[in-house]
């Protein structure tokens, strides 16, 4: 009975943790235990502010939504913008005629805002969470200036081919505060990646934010059987203009450090995405490339709502894995490529979540906001 009784309380104490409260199904507001303010019957503390009912798009999960807003300009980063915020680097030419890609990535402690009032001691790439989206086309040679001024040894390891002095584990790239190491290697193979601290514990570096998304575009040179896929990929063309793109980051937070997470998202904030919906036009097909770093969950997922779409499971081939499903799972460190469209559709909100509903409501869900044109 004991442990029963455990199990509940830490259960509880999870759903109770988001600052500013959840909101229940008759509208009254489940106050966090970090959050500020007065006190309700209940006994848990209330914010300052009252809480008022939802917009009704957001009732979708029973109202299970978090009160207030987080401020992105003191997080330095914003969800909204995180979307398409490709990190292409410097360009330059090699001797034999290759393109160099440059990028720079510095490790840094930093205190992050992941829901309204929870604030998370965070370990950043480039002072984010997600770190930035390196994006890249294949064949180019990558140069990765990674600058450690964190408080704790890093390192920037690469789902890629390369050398194993390149790996970014212990004696390949692992280095201590104050520390240089420059990466080089050749992107390969195209597809959706990503990257993250190799440190040990392992598990704590992952969690504490540090990790992202890495991306290699095809060469349609060398995919002539699918060129013109290749080019719709390959950024900067005209075939990828007629694309919307974005990538996800699904990832989550241990705030309490007891090997459980109370606070789930994509992109780090939690509903941000549901708050403020993605605006996409209804004509234009749309791509994501979304990539798990939950710890401490061996299993996540994406569901579309009212739709389905073609896979591309790790993004390594140019036609799909799955296609015409519209819920995929995704393991630690798995990841991959959607398509869909919306042309068929009305316009109005449709909602993507993980199909766990404890994470949906602990802050991992969002709505595509589908219109005729951008006004």
């Amino acid at each position: 009975m004991s442990e029963t009784k455990s199990l509940l309380e830490r259960k509880l104490d999870r759903r109770l943790l988001l600052a500013g409260g959840l909101m229940a199904a008759g509208g009254t507001a489940v106050a966090a235990s970090a959050a500020r303010g007065q006190t309700s019957h209940a006994g848990h503390e209330m914010p300052q502010a009252a809480a008022e009912a939802p917009p009704a798009h957001l009732s979708a999960h029973g109202a299970m939504i978090t009160v207030g807003e987080v401020d992105d300009a003191r997080n330095g980063f914003d969800p909204s913008k995180l979307l398409t915020d490709w990190d292409t680097g410097t360009v330059s030419t090699l001797p034999d005629g290759r393109t160099l890609r440059t990028f720079e990535v510095t490790a840094e402690d930093k205190e992050i805002e992941i829901a309204p009032g929870i604030m998370f001691p965070a370990w950043t790439y480039n002072g984010r969470v997600p770190g930035p989206t390196l994006r890249a086309t294949e064949g180019e040679r990558l140069k990765i200036v990674f600058r450690n001024q964190g408080s704790h040894p890093h390192s920037m390891h690469f789902h890629g081919i390369h050398a194993a002095r390149m790996d970014g584990v212990p004696g390949a790239g692992l280095i201590g505060p104050g520390e240089e190491f420059v990466y080089e290697f050749d992107a390969r193979p195209f597809g959706c990646h990503l990257y993250h601290c190799h440190a040990l514990p392992l598990k704590r570096h992952i969690q504490k934010g540090m990790y992202g998304a890495f991306v290699i575009d095809p060469d349609p040179a060398r995919h002539p059987e699918h060129e013109a896929v290749a080019r719709s990929r390959l950024l900067g063309t005209p075939e990828n203009a007629g694309w919307q793109e974005f990538v996800m980051v699904m990832n989550a937070f241990d705030t309490n450090f007891d090997n459980e997470n109370e606070v789930y998202a994509v992109n780090t904030v939690a509903h941000a995405y549901a708050k403020k919906p993605i605006r996409v036009l209804k004509d234009t097909p749309v791509r994501i490339y979304l990539v798990n770093v939950v710890e401490f969950d061996p299993i996540n997922s994406f569901h579309l709502h009212a739709n389905f779409f073609d896979y591309y499971n790790q993004g390594t081939t140019l036609t799909p894995t799955l296609k015409t499903v519209d819920l995929i799972t995704q393991c630690q460190a798995e990841r991959g490529i959607l398509e869909f469209h919306f042309r068929e559709h009305e316009p109005g909100l449709y909602m993507f979540h993980p199909h766990q509903s404890e994470f949906t409501e602990l802050g991992w869900s969002g709505m595509f906001d589908v219109v005729e044109a951008v006004s």
